[in-house]
């Protein structure tokens, strides 16, 4: 948000949001002060007891109609400032919010791919959504409690001008009432803070059970997943409740004290001071204006302080990923894989697991035939594969292509070269033809048909009703798993890679479209080079070369 602020687009934003502020205040203002005059039109001759603007005033009350006709012109311009206030006020929250969110977005994406591992999808949606909404609405209430501010000061100005004493005794009164509440903005932020943990929360058991809803079904674990979530729901209700009664309480406090405030003022103007009625009222409707003011800016404030948390934690969320930024694309030409690729002593650590994902491993791949990376669950073959697909460093040894290290700033350059398919494809719901462009957007038609011929993916393609427009909703469900992965894999031919990668691409698939996929996978042998992470079946078949890995070591080639 800081960012933001600095941007001379927000800076316009904010000169010309005060402006309109002070401008809708001062309408006001003045528009009470008349009250003085038309009061006094109505009420005849002025006396010494009145105040001084009310003797000041005592000419312009005898014309009557232009007070009344200037009375309406400022409350019309006072309307249209504030519609002009309201959508200023709205267009720099969302520029702010937008800025903050779009910054956590380029955050994220712009990560290194070892945070990225370690982060929940619930934590990730949590800053980006729930988080942000929060300050969103926190920036809201600051905007308020600023234009509530200055609508105050008008007031304050306007009632000093009508009977500086009166106007004295009641800013001090409301400088009272606002430190008093001090206790109740401490709470909110402290609620504020509970809140952000209890959000994550839920988000966490919501991503859980929505991933696992089949396990959840085939168990008969339904009741246990109710709980799981409506108790994160029923904490979340709890800590709503209390910030509401902190609420409901400064509100009761506010408007019962004000308004024994404003009953002592005017029993001191009229009883003891012998104000004339034509102060004392435009002063009475000064203070009833400002009271409710005062709540707001109570309730604002409050608000703000309830939200702020929201922004620290985002900032920090944001600054965590920052410093975890990848190295800038590397100008140079990506590495050609013409001989082989290597792992030379590779060690590899992830945060929080004590024992590395691999330890000292070196192997080889050969360029243009298939290899086969085997092992238990946890063994490290995916962490090969991120190493050798460039989305991973290694904490020591090196990654090459053709004897080229791969080091930080070549890492990206190298994934332009590369295509990866895991066993959860990613589909978007859209037209099958913007599912293959999304790997190559500027591909024709044509060359769409020869990846999906490929693919062994052509034939179910054409038997659709609309073809390449046939629109796969969300996850591609219109589709089988087996004519998933095997879109997945004319995808990822579009992209004509040096490096071809396929993570249990096939594990979830019945013999037959696995086969189909095998088939084609065997005639790329030669023009790419292919990794495999198999247990079984038609693609362990394929390998020229098994490399079996356990604990994250290399214990067997073959």
């Amino acid at each position: 948000m800081n960012a933001g602020l600095r941007d001379p687009r927000f800076r316009r934003l904010v000169l010309g949001l005060a402006l309109l502020q002070i401008a809708a205040a001062l309408t006001e203002g003045v528009g009470l002060v008349l009250l003085v005059p038309l009061l006094s039109a109505l009420a005849g001759p002025t006396g010494a007891d009145a105040g001084p603007l009310a003797r000041a005033a005592a000419g312009l009350s005898q014309n009557l109609p232009a007070l009344l006709a200037l009375f309406v012109l400022l409350v019309a311009a006072r309307s249209a400032l504030v519609l002009a206030r309201s959508r200023a006020a709205l267009t720099l929250e969302l520029a702010l919010v937008d800025g903050l969110r779009q910054r956590a977005w380029q955050a994220l994406l712009g990560a290194e791919w070892r945070l990225l591992q370690g982060l929940r999808r619930s934590d990730q949606a949590s800053l980006l959504i729930t988080n942000l909404d929060r300050v969103g609405q926190g920036v809201n209430q600051l905007l308020l409690a600023t234009t509530t501010v200055v609508t105050l000061l008008a007031l304050g100005l306007a009632a000093l001008a009508i009977y500086p004493r009166f106007a004295l005794g009641a800013l001090l009164a409301g400088a009272l009432v606002l430190l008093a509440y001090r206790g109740l903005r401490r709470q909110a932020a402290l609620l504020g803070e509970a809140l952000g943990a209890i959000w994550d929360r839920v988000h966490g058991a919501l991503d859980q059970a929505l991933g696992a809803l089949r396990s959840i079904k085939i168990l008969g674990r339904e009741a246990e997943a109710e709980a799981a979530v409506m108790a994160g729901f029923a904490e979340l209700g709890a800590a709503r409740q209390a910030y509401q009664t902190g609420q409901a309480l400064g509100q009761f406090l506010l408007q019962t004290g004000g308004a024994a405030a404003l009953a002592l003022l005017v029993w001191l103007a009229l009883a003891q001071g012998h104000f004339a009625v034509a102060t004392v009222l435009p002063l009475v409707a000064v203070f009833a204006r400002a009271l409710p003011l005062l709540g707001t800016l109570q309730e604002a404030w409050q608000q703000w302080r309830h939200a702020a948390p929201a922004l620290v934690a985002a900032e920090a969320q944001i600054a965590a990923l920052s410093a975890a930024a990848e190295a800038p694309l590397a100008a140079a030409t990506a590495p050609k894989l013409a001989r082989e690729a290597r792992l030379d002593r590779v060690t590899l650590h992830y945060a929080g697991q004590a024992e590395p994902a691999l330890s000292d491993v070196t192997l080889t791949i050969p360029a243009g035939q298939i290899t086969a990376l085997v092992g238990p669950s946890g063994a490290g073959k995916s962490s090969v594969a991120d190493l050798l697909a460039g989305l991973l460093g290694p904490d020591r040894g090196t990654v090459s292509i053709d004897g080229t290290a791969l080091d930080a700033a070549a890492q990206r350059a190298w994934r332009g070269q590369v295509a990866y398919i895991d066993q959860d494809p990613l589909l978007l719901a859209a037209t099958l033809r913007d599912n293959l462009r999304w790997a190559a957007p500027e591909a024709s038609d044509a060359q769409l048909w020869a990846a999906l011929e490929q693919a062994a993916a052509a034939g179910f393609v054409r038997a659709l009703p609309e073809g390449l427009e046939t629109r796969l909703g969300d996850g591609g469900r219109r589709l089988s798993g087996g004519e998933r992965q095997r879109l997945m894999l004319a995808r990822a031919l579009l992209r004509d890679p040096q490096l071809l990668i396929l993570d249990e691409a096939t594990s979830a698939l019945d013999a037959e479209n696995e086969a189909a996929i095998a088939a084609a996978l065997a005639q790329l042998r030669g023009r790419m080079t292919v990794v495999l992470i198999a247990h079984r079946g038609a693609l362990l078949d394929l390998a020229d070369q098994v490399i079996r890995l356990e604990n994250g070591r290399m214990v067997d080639e073959s």
